[in-house]
């Protein structure tokens, strides 16, 4: 089960770096449209959100769903 999460994950990295490649050069003609007609400037943002959220996806990512639950033993769990 590890593996396929494993493989999903960087499936998920991929396409995240592959649509960063797509999007960035439109976001770059965006800033520029933007500085002539500002009503560009919502369609940049959104386009520089869905870049961020991608380079999120391939730089830091969520924790694998194993690692969301401490393990019983910990401090915290003994405190309670």
């Amino acid at each position: 089960m590890g593996n396929v999460m494993s493989e999903d994950s960087e499936h998920a990295r991929r396409l995240a770096q592959n649509l960063v490649e797509l999007l960035s050069p439109y976001e770059e003609e965006l800033i520029q449209l933007e500085r002539d007609a500002p009503a560009y400037g919502p369609l940049r943002r959104a386009l520089g959100i869905v870049i961020a959220e991608a380079c999120y996806c391939i730089k830091d990512g969520p924790a694998p769903q194993e690692n969301l639950v401490p393990p019983l033993d910990d401090e915290a769990s003994r405190a309670g």
